[in-house]
């Protein structure tokens, strides 16, 4: 599982110009699984980010967590993370895991999150989505449940 983690003051994803879901303070995860993917780091990776120290304190620090701030999450599925170019012009996305397989990880994982206490929106899977999102500071992270 591969995760683009922007802070965020707010997000939102429309499908067809219809409002699908949208946050404000939090984290909008952009998330892709792919195909070879140990499910076994997903929980820990999900701990990871709640409890991700990224939000300032009252001295400018990047002390806080989600929970102190009372953020939500977003969480956007994008195979396109698994999107390989290094040969030719176009990408290749055998890396990415099969749709039916990874809809139910990204569900999962969001799932996941909830259980530790976060407030959960979600985008729409296999849809063309348009997101939009205020980054905050920026701060952007790249997570692979492979490292942890």
């Amino acid at each position: 599982m591969r995760i683009v983690l922007q802070r965020v003051s707010r997000a939102s994803v429309t499908v067809r110009g219809e409002p699908v879901a949208s946050i404000g303070r939090g984290f909008m995860l952009l998330l892709g699984v792919g195909v070879d993917d140990d499910p076994s780091g997903d929980a820990k990776l999900a701990e990871k980010i709640f409890h991700l120290r990224v939000f300032e304190d009252d001295e400018g620090k990047m002390n806080r967590s989600l929970s102190d701030v009372d953020g939500e999450i977003l969480v956007v599925p994008q195979f396109t993370l698994y999107g390989d170019v290094r040969k030719g012009r176009r990408p290749s996305w055998i890396g990415a895991a099969p749709p039916e397989v990874a809809a139910e990880r990204v569900e999962a994982f969001a799932t996941g999150l909830e259980s530790l206490g976060a407030r959960v929106a979600r985008g729409a899977f296999r849809e063309h989505m348009d997101v939009e999102l205020v980054n905050d500071g920026p701060v952007t992270l790249v997570l692979d449940a492979a490292d942890l």
